[in-house]
């Protein structure tokens, strides 16, 4: 066991001496050792239940005779850093978490893992320290908020950030505002749409590294224990079997998780996520993967933002099992694929009815032929931008306007409240991305206030930043090179004409070559918006969208 470093022979006597201080007994030092990382805490929704999810692992791992260690991991609420200096702290987390991690298990030599995230940049954040470390690992989440109602109609976070710009506009009043602000949330659980905590959750799934209904099992619901216990035992199978992240986490199941995102509509977050995490395995995952895969992939959901469903539908029609399975019908995913159910996915997949195709589309009747998510390119983009297709409403599929350019997310934000955005616009917000920012704040607030205003289906909003899961509309983020490196977003000046082609992948200025040239040669850097502590190194060390923003030294 590789606990024995610290347990076994003359050598480790202090060791053992510290493992008494810990009230261990001489027949738990002979058990193999589980850590178990709990990112509760008490200011994120998505993570107050973390303690009872511990406590149901724990027992789980006891139960098939392994002796559990908890240890945290933190986790920043995006909803609650939004709109403020709080986001740029928000992406950055991600790598503190791995780090974190990474140190823990190693400096106590854990033989196994459990890993226990929820919310947006944790879940990533931990799958890359299990691809890092590569010993036997298995991911169990919080689970999905149950969706708000308000006026009898389901709602989430999306409607509550978009109730804020319909009340600019003058078409909700203040008493309007509160009823959303009092039961949009109403359980705890990460929000509840498609956003990118649950795209992450679900694509954890579809990447063999959770167990079913890891993804779509809400929060409030028993059966979320019993998974959890179940995960418990089954890391002790993995630790026996000696199956490893990197046994699981192939490229073609990156593959296999990109299909799915395409096939769940997932957040546009994933594409900065997945060549993180692929990248900790050792595998290369170029954003250019995820349009071939769109071109054969059928979009079969619609889920808040996109629609009118939620999570918690998505659990009752059979959850990610069921949409893997309606791709399998046309051999769109690799089956052969060992999971941390000890079984392949093919195996694991079976008999995994679609209970509600209102929910899940059949494979032959999806909502788009192709996936949920495009790159796009083109002389504003040259590496690359994203853009959420299946929450794009048709009329903006194809758009040609004036740039209306901000240099930060906050000036954008109080020309779009103060009606200075007007129907045909693209709104441009740069010197946000990983390096610019630094951090590379969501931009959800501008959206939502967009879709608030009632131009959600006559203004696009492009940005070198990003946008949390919960936006909709023409976003197009991570665009690259971005705005602080010197990137053509930089170039783009008030009143050039931008267009988008979204069907056709593309995102151009309508600027000549010569005029670009002679803007970049003008261009100058600007200095760093942070320069001491955590950012500031951050910034140094950041790459840029279209590679995940990953660290290098």
């Amino acid at each position: 066991m590789k606990s024995d470093a610290v347990k076994k022979g003359m050598q480790q006597a202090p060791h053992r001496s510290l493992f008494n201080a810990l009230g261990l007994t001489e027949e738990e030092m002979n058990k193999p050792l589980i850590g178990i990382v709990n990112s509760y805490n008490e200011i994120v929704p998505g993570h107050m239940n973390l303690d009872k999810i511990t406590e149901a692992v724990k027992m789980g791992v006891a139960l098939a005779g392994g002796v559990p260690r908890e240890f945290p991991a933190i986790a920043v609420c995006d909803g609650i850093a939004m709109g403020h200096v709080g986001m740029k702290y928000s992406l950055v987390t991600r790598d503190l978490i791995a780090d974190s991690t990474e140190c823990m298990a190693i400096a106590h030599q854990f033989d196994a893992l459990v890993c226990i995230p929820n919310c947006d940049k944790n879940v990533p954040g931990l799958l890359m320290a299990a691809a890092r470390l590569n010993i036997p690992t298995i991911f169990v989440s919080g689970g999905p908020m149950m969706a708000g109602h308000v006026k009898g109609e389901k709602r989430s976070l999306s409607s509550m950030f978009e109730a804020v710009g319909s009340y600019a506009a003058g078409t909700m009043t203040e008493e309007d505002v509160y009823e959303f602000e009092c039961k949009t949330c109403p359980t705890c659980g990460s929000c509840s749409g498609m956003y990118t905590a649950n795209s992450m959750n679900c694509l954890t799934e579809a990447l063999g590294m959770g167990l079913p209904g890891n993804g779509t099992i809400p929060a409030v619901y028993s059966e979320r224990l019993k998974l959890a216990k179940h995960a418990g035992m089954k890391i002790m199978e993995l630790l026996e079997k000696n199956i490893r992240p990197r046994d699981i986490m192939t490229e073609k199941a990156f593959r296999n998780a990109l299909t799915v995102d395409m096939a769940l509509g997932c957040s546009t977050n994933s594409m900065l996520h997945l060549p993180a995490i692929a990248h900790e395995a050792g595998v290369e995952l170029n954003v250019d993967i995820a349009n071939e895969i769109s071109s054969r992939t059928p979009n079969l959901c619609h889920l808040a933002p996109a629609g009118p469903t939620y999570i918690e539908d998505l659990n009752e029609a059979g959850g990610v099992y069921a949409v893997m399975n309606e791709l399998d019908k046309k051999n769109l995913l690799f089956t052969d694929l060992i999971t941390v159910t000890g079984k392949t996915v093919k195996e694991n997949i079976s008999g995994c009815e679609n209970r509600n195709p209102q929910v899940i589309r059949p494979i032959d009747n999806p909502y788009s032929a192709t996936g949920g998510i495009a790159v796009l390119r083109g002389n504003l983009a040259p590496d690359s931008g994203v853009v959420k297709r299946s929450a794009v409403v048709p009329e903006m599929m194809v758009h040609e306007g004036p740039a209306r350019v901000f240099d930060c997310e906050e000036d954008a934000i109080e020309a779009i409240k103060g009606g200075k955005i007007v129907a045909g616009d693209v709104v441009v917000i740069r010197y946000e991305g990983p390096k610019g920012g630094p951090g590379m704040r969501e931009m959800l607030n501008p959206t939502s206030a967009i879709a608030g205003m009632g131009l959600g289906s006559s203004v696009a909003l492009i940005t070198d930043g990003r946008f949390s899961g919960a936006s909709r509309g023409a976003s197009i983020g991570h665009v690259s090179p971005e705005a602080a490196v010197g990137g053509p977003i930089a170039l783009v000046e008030e009143g050039d004409t931008i267009k988008i082609n979204i069907p056709e992948n593309k995102l151009e200025l309508d600027v000549s070559d010569e005029e670009l040239a002679a803007r970049k040669a003008k261009w100058q850097p600007r200095e760093p918006k942070v320069t001491t502590g955590y950012l500031a190194r951050y910034a140094k060390m950041v790459t840029s969208g279209n590679r995940g923003a990953i660290l290098e030294l």
